[in-house]
């Protein structure tokens, strides 16, 4: 039985009349059919968010129960492509309302009349369980589609055939003690409820991103969570433009959850036209862009994060290591604040609601590596932008981010006014996954690594003491060794952790590459420290050839970098 509009208050619409609604059901609302879901049931009264603009919406207006939670279609075709808040592609929505979003629009997530070429890897007879891959489907140039056995089935393959088939066309057949199940190149998941793993396996491995401030001072785990809180200007979008195109993930998936309208265009415009570095292929054809900005109804805000998270479990299933940028969280929970408030609910710290740890929690706890249904090994990464209002992060959201990642890249306004990125200070910002990657340094890298790691930091947390003396006494009347740890931290500083993203050599460095660099830094301190026990002063060693070897590192090549490092070695001696 359907129901009717009982009252209004913006995005929160209450309903009555429906026959046994339940929690977190997809409803259609008033007569443009506008999207909704059921998020509080209250005396017989079902109270509902609504996805779109409700202005126009009246009492007495029809509510009809769809009996399903909100979900998305998973499939081939989700690559490549830029969906809103609730996997609606913008592209035809575009072709057909226009520039603007109408309301009440239904368009497919999928196109169901593309047909794509399955090749199985199963075959008849074969015993299969949910999560088990069947076949593959080439998506894009550089994604293979695992075609996955969905939720609930189980039993033994009774036909399945190569060839080409649209997406709700069967691909096989499984049939068990109950019956048979058809199975097709699409399933749909509802956003809010986690796709099932065997396990979480351990923080062991590292996220390899290319940026040393990252990869060296506070890396993030494949599988990991990480938050970039920082003010307006600061950097937290071209960092995860970075980690976008650098980091070692398969497929990104890229959140623009409540993000201004002209920074959302320039990233739908940019992305398209970026090349992957590692293939050469457009960096679209691993990537899919979910974009919700600030001027959209405030409730799809609130599911974007949903949406994108539950895209990026569903190519982990495949065995994939994904990558999942939400900027910004705050806007997520700013959508939930305004949403609460619409209920009357009781309002914590700032206004936001009393669950918003635990929601956030919830959110960051779908990260992880993990063994896989189908016995192979996938991962998810979230890292998290955090946008507090002027760069206070004592305020709720950022406090409770950090008690949910384990990673905090602390954004710094001056060092980005100055020019210098990643705008990530190193002082404020802390990785509490060094321990747990510290094996995976020793046997890749080098066994010096964790020691060179400790030294660097050593001198640039000595560097902020000794800075306090100087505005007290002056520079001059610092003594030379103390003057030594200032010039060793201004190339620690300047010659490592300042990073171009627009030059073509430093834009990315290599594990191999960041050890050489911070290697020929620390036997520089000890070159110059050598020389002040000999009484020589530092302000003599300005030019010397060691130091103006170092400062042209990260701007060598890869290929070049071990000859580099040879003759950074012969000057040490020479000198």
């Amino acid at each position: 039985m359907n129901g009717v509009i009982y009252r209004i208050s913006g995005p929160v619409v209450i309903a009555e009349g429906l026959q046994n609604p339940k929690m977190y059901n997809i409803v259609r609302v008033g007569k443009e059919e506008l999207v909704g879901e059921i998020i509080k049931l209250d005396s017989g009264r079902a109270v509902i968010q609504v996805y779109e603009d409700t202005t126009g919406l009246r009492p007495g207006e029809p509510v009809v129960d769809t009996g399903e939670q909100l979900s998305v279609a998973l499939g081939p075709g989700l690559i490549g492509s830029i969906f809103d808040g609730i996997q609606r592609p913008l592209d035809k929505i575009q072709a057909k309302s226009g520039d603007f979003i109408s309301r009440g629009i239904n368009v497919d997530a999928l196109d169901y009349k593309k047909k794509w070429e399955f090749v199985p890897v199963k075959k008849k007879g074969d015993a299969v369980k949910q999560g088990d891959i069947i076949g593959t489907v080439q998506e894009t140039g550089l994604i293979e589609h695992r075609i996955l056995v969905p939720k609930g089935v189980s039993g033994t393959i009774e036909s399945i055939k190569e060839g080409k088939y649209s997406l709700d066309e069967t691909v096989a057949v499984v049939k068990d003690d109950v019956g048979k199940h058809n199975v097709t190149l699409v399933q749909k998941w509802p956003v809010r409820i986690a796709r099932p793993v065997v396990s979480k396996l351990p923080p062991n491995v590292p996220l390899l991103t290319g940026q040393r401030i990252i990869d060296t001072f506070f890396p993030v785990a494949n599988g990991g969570t990480a938050s970039a809180p920082g003010p307006f200007g600061s950097g937290k979008t071209v960092i995860q433009h970075q980690l976008a195109k650098w980091s070692d993930s398969d497929i990104v998936v890229y959140v623009g959850c409540g993000e201004r309208g002209n920074e959302m265009t320039e990233i739908v415009k940019t992305f398209p036209e970026l090349k992957d570095p590692k293939s050469g292929k457009p960096l679209m054809d691993r990537t899919i862009l979910i974009a919700n900005t600030s001027n959209m109804p405030v409730a799809a805000r609130e599911a974007s994060i949903y949406t994108g998270i539950t895209l990026a479990e569903y190519y982990r299933d495949m065995g994939y290591s994904v990558a999942l940028m939400a900027d910004s969280t705050s806007r997520w929970a700013e959508a939930l604040r305004e949403i609460s408030s619409r209920l009357e609910e009781m309002p914590g710290e700032e206004g936001y609601p009393a669950y918003l740890g635990s929601k956030l929690a919830a959110f960051y706890e779908r990260a992880g590596r993990v063994n896989l249904l189908s016995g192979k090994i996938g991962s998810v990464t979230v890292i998290g932008a955090v946008s507090p209002p002027g760069g206070d992060v004592s305020e709720p959201v950022s406090q409770n981010t950090l008690r949910a990642t384990r990673v905090f890249w602390a954004l710094d306004a001056s060092l980005a006014n100055s020019r210098h990125f990643p705008s990530i200070h190193w002082l404020n910002s802390y990785s509490l996954y060094l321990n747990d990657l510290k094996e995976w340094y020793v046997k890749n890298v080098d066994k010096e690594w964790p020691e060179l790691y400790v030294k660097a930091m050593g001198i640039l947390q000595k560097e902020a003491e000794i800075k306090e003396v100087v505005q007290l006494v002056g520079y001059d009347a610092l003594p030379e060794r103390e003057k030594e740890v200032l010039d060793i931290a201004k190339s620690i500083r300047e010659d490592y952790l300042q990073q171009s993203a627009f030059d073509e050599v430093d834009t990315y460095t290599s594990m191999r590459k960041q050890f050489i660099m911070l290697k020929s830094i620390m036997m520089l301190d000890q070159y110059e420290s050598a020389r002040v026990e000999k009484g020589e002063n530092v302000d003599n060693m300005t030019g010397i050839k060691p130091k103006m070897l170092v400062a042209k590192m990260k701007y060598t090549p890869e290929d070049k970098i071990d000859a580099m490092f040879e003759e950074f070695k012969r000057s040490l001696e020479g000198s």
